[in-house]
């Protein structure tokens, strides 16, 4: 007689268990001196069904086309970027269907040296009159006072030279327009752009639209106190908006017009129409995630950043940070308002430039007006008292 093979002696265990399990009612697994869970355990180890998914994503195969929008010479040629001149728009994306922008590009040449304050950016979903996006250029990528470094983060990174990127998914349903206004009063000799997406037979439910809106408070109004706020009146607002979505991060740019540390102010969010706030920071280093006034030092992290400090505790003094919710995008039902306190129970009168990033269902509140190109540009005020002796200028 020959042996049986491996496939063969297998099979013939096969059959010898199903006839005992047929006889007895026993499961073959108690036949075998194995428990239903631990059987159920080798199956989902021998299949993977209980590895993490971050184990298979990039290996999944995807179902998407990826598409491109960008200023390529459309000749042939070299000359990969398009002009505008003062007053004028230039369309950015324009597509009509479902799909995600999924990474922005732009690099820029003008002569202009505010035009990362005078270069408006904004954003249109699914057909909307007014636009989910409305920023400065610079201040929509960090780069809040008008100057441009080098930083990298989860969501927004700026590489050499001057390479603008980020990185925020931003779903439609059935159209996104982006577009560059040059408000400035100098042509943009060259603007280079890519815009990244994947397009899609239709979306999920349930999906939030990306939005962006610039503040400024310049200067912030400081008053005397008794060093007490617990309510946030007269708190600087990075956001205010209404319907259900999630907060997921902010920029923030501050030029002193006083001396010492801007700030001891907190952060106070109010969610769902709270009149007290619902969360509570210890400040303003803490809400962006370093503490002890920063130390002066500068750093840039993927959630949380201050890439950009210069005579740090001076009159003049300027920083650049970002907070990124990625762990935890702070969510809302019906409605929400993101302020910090400008000083201790806001009695500081800094400069303030922001912008908030938030995604929710449709439609959203009206944005407040965007101030006038010369009213963006920083400058140092005099707001008068011991600590602000200067002079605008």
């Amino acid at each position: 007689m020959q042996p049986l093979d491996a496939k063969e002696t297998f099979r013939a265990r096969r059959r010898l268990l199903g006839g005992l399990t047929a006889a007895t009612g026993i499961s073959a697994a108690a036949l075998l001196g194995v428990n239903s869970q631990s059987a159920a355990a080798a199956v989902a180890e021998a299949s993977g069904a209980d590895a993490p998914a971050e184990l298979f994503a990039m290996a999944k195969l995807q179902s998407y086309k990826n598409r491109r929008s960008s200023s390529w010479d459309r000749t042939g040629g070299n000359a990969d970027w398009v002009t505008v001149d003062p007053g004028q728009t230039a369309t950015v994306l324009d597509v009509q269907g479902a799909g995600v922008v999924t990474h922005i590009w732009f690099t820029i040449n003008s002569p202009d040296p505010m035009h990362l304050k005078n270069l408006v950016l904004r954003a249109w979903w699914d057909g909307e009159s007014a636009p989910s996006v409305e920023v400065p250029m610079g201040d929509f990528f960090g780069l809040g006072l008008g100057e441009y470094f080098l930083y990298q983060s989860a969501l927004l990174a700026v590489a050499p030279m001057k390479a603008l990127n980020a990185y925020f998914k931003m779903p439609f349903a059935s159209a996104a327009r982006i577009t560059v206004s040059n408000e400035g009063p100098q042509r943009v000799r060259s603007l280079y752009f890519a815009i990244d997406y994947v397009t899609l037979p239709s979306l999920p439910d349930e999906l939030g639209r990306f939005h962006a809106q610039y503040r400024q408070a310049t200067p912030c109004k400081g008053n005397e106190s008794d060093g007490k706020n617990l309510s946030g009146r007269d708190n600087y607002v990075f956001l205010e908006a209404t319907g259900k979505g999630h907060f997921v991060g902010v920029t923030q740019a501050v030029l002193q017009n006083e001396v010492g540390w801007f700030g001891e102010g907190d952060d106070m969010i109010f969610i769902d129409g709270d009149t007290m706030p619902t969360i509570n920071g210890t400040g303003t280093e803490d809400y962006f995630n370093g503490a002890w006034g920063y130390g002066g030092q500068q750093f840039a992290n993927l959630h949380q950043g201050v890439p950009y400090t210069v005579d740090p505790e001076r009159i003049g003094g300027r920083y650049c940070q970002y907070r990124w919710h990625i762990e935890g995008p702070i969510a809302f039902e019906k409605s929400i308002k993101v302020t910090i306190e400008h000083g201790t129970a806001n009695d500081r009168s800094d400069n303030f430039y922001s912008t908030a990033y938030w995604y929710q269902i449709e439609p959203h509140a009206a944005f407040p007006a965007l101030p006038a190109p010369a009213d963006r540009v920083p400058k140092v005020f005099a707001v008068g008292g011991p600590k602000g002796m200067a002079t605008a200028g």
